[in-house]
């Protein structure tokens, strides 16, 4: 006959065990993020990436269409890296040749009422940064010398020399 004092231990110990199962399985499947992505503007216009290297390293970046389908995410450009970016700032400019940057997949126009995401990656997937999200009204609200960045709650917008303060505290 089954001891009625083991069989409570039993069942927390079994719902524990499912607990830390579902949390490992499911914390596993993200990239670590360690830097922060951003876009800016140069004096005539031209789209600028920008990305804060916290720690670790990025090889590149893509330009995505944000969709809560992932079948429907389309890359609208992918730049790599000539050497991977370490520890710092670093900004290229998204729709013409940019000395140290391939275009992997070059630039698309970008369309009024959609919504972009730009991050960076790693080759071996070993590492991310964390994403902007921006429209052209976004875009086109930035100045030279500001960027847009995914702070901790919201979008902000700061200027260059905040931007390399802060993103690496927000991240």
């Amino acid at each position: 006959m089954p001891s009625t004092t083991s069989s409570p231990k039993l069942r927390r110990s079994a719902a524990a065990f499912a607990v830390c199962a579902a949390l490992a399985a499911t914390s596993g499947c993200t990239v670590p993020i360690d830097a922060v992505a951003g876009i800016s503007v140069t004096d005539d216009g031209h789209l600028v990436g920008v990305m804060m290297v916290c720690g670790h390293h990025i090889d590149g970046a893509t330009l995505y269409v944000d969709s809560d389908d992932v079948d429907k995410e389309v890359t609208v450009g992918s730049w790599t890296a000539a050497r991977p970016l370490k520890a710092g700032l670093t900004t290229w400019t998204l729709d013409a040749p940019t000395a140290g940057w391939t275009a992997t997949t070059p630039l698309k126009p970008l369309t009024a009422k959609t919504s972009y995401d730009l991050y960076g990656w790693t080759k071996d997937s070993s590492w991310s940064s964390g994403n902007v999200s921006f429209t052209l009204t976004d875009r086109d609200r930035l100045a030279p010398g500001t960027v847009r960045y995914q702070g901790y709650e919201s979008a902000e917008t700061v200027s260059v020399a905040e931007f390399r303060a802060r993103a690496c505290e927000d991240d």
